[in-house]
């Protein structure tokens, strides 16, 4: 769309609205949405998030292939580092403290500890949305990822509470006399469109490749704090299944990192298998990369002064 005269994403324009592929990547991304809504309503958000780990290595596949964005040996290992650590996760999840009704929600939202943290997400949000992000948004891929990551805190309680309300409709239950329901709902559809919003934002900016997976571990940090603070998830729960699900999210953080910090090198199974096989003594031929951590670093050049005398920069002048 750019090439045809219309801002850019990233630079606030809305021109993706007539792409008939956007629409069709909503409507798949509303179907997941409503899988995990129902998901949120049965289980604990803290068991929930971490599946969406699953979208870090399914949007670096498909991104690899239709984006042309290549996947290095790196990126493939922090996606199975992110699946292994999720799995730990899962199996050290909390039991969620019994919730049945939109009474028992709203008596955990009037929490004062809860009250605390709504005020500080809702306030860096703003903050983040018209101080931050007009300045650095568009070099610093942080900023409209913690946007989306802090409102994603009352997405999810959002949906949860809507769970309960639609569990209680199927029991005919007088849910629409409860204003709760409508609160939640407006709630929802604010946090997701603001959600919506700068994610578009941050793709059009960064790389997929990498949007997706730091938005995953800054989106299940608020999401597994906020679950902690409201639903109080881990009340019950021993060191031992604490420790294991820090483990597994900590596991997953570096799988990320993996992902991030080396998507540039170039390194290919054959050049592992050689700089296994080749002496130590020897120097590695077999191992060249025009995207190594060492690529910043200055290099001899040979150049000439007034006099036309050559010496080399980092030498001193001959």
């Amino acid at each position: 769309m750019a090439a045809k005269g219309f801002t850019r994403a990233g630079e606030g324009g809305y021109s993706y609205l007539k792409e008939w592929l956007w629409w069709a990547g909503l409507l798949s991304m509303g179907i997941g949405e409503a899988a995990n809504f129902a998901a949120y309503a049965f289980a604990p958000a803290t068991l929930v998030t971490p599946l969406g780990a699953l979208s870090v290595l399914i949007s670096a596949i498909l991104s690899s292939y239709f984006l042309e964005e290549k996947l290095n040996i790196h990126g493939k290992l922090g996606c199975v580092l992110s699946i292994l650590g999720s799995t730990v996760m899962v199996i050290h999840a909390p039991e969620e403290e019994l919730i049945t009704s939109l009474d028992d929600m709203e008596t955990k939202l009037k929490d004062p500890v809860f009250i605390v943290f709504a005020s500080v997400v809702i306030v860096t949000s703003l903050v983040l949305i018209f101080v931050v992000a007009p300045r650095f948004g568009q070099t610093n891929i942080l900023v409209y990822i913690s946007i989306c990551s802090l409102i994603g805190a009352f997405s999810v309680s959002s949906v949860k509470g809507l769970g309960i309300a639609i569990k209680d409709m199927l029991y005919q239950k007088p849910v629409f006399r409860n204003p709760l329901l409508y609160v939640l709902t407006v709630v929802l559809v604010l946090a997701v469109s603001t959600q919506i919003n700068y994610l578009n934002k941050s793709l059009d900016v960064f790389n997929t490749s990498l949007v997706t997976p730091i938005y995953y571990v800054s989106f299940t940090t608020t999401v597994v704090i906020c679950s902690v603070i409201l639903f109080k998830e881990w009340n019950s729960m021993e060191l031992g299944d604490i420790i294991g699900t820090l483990s597994g999210f900590f596991t997953i953080i570096i799988g990320i990192f993996f992902l991030h910090a080396f998507k540039n090198v170039s390194i290919t199974w054959n050049q592992l298998a050689a700089s296994v096989k080749k002496d130590p003594n020897l120097p590695l031929h077999a191992y060249e990369s025009h995207h190594t951590l060492l690529e910043n670093m200055d290099a001899p050049v040979s150049i000439c002064d007034e006099d036309n005398t050559l010496f080399s920069r980092g030498n001193e002048r001959q």
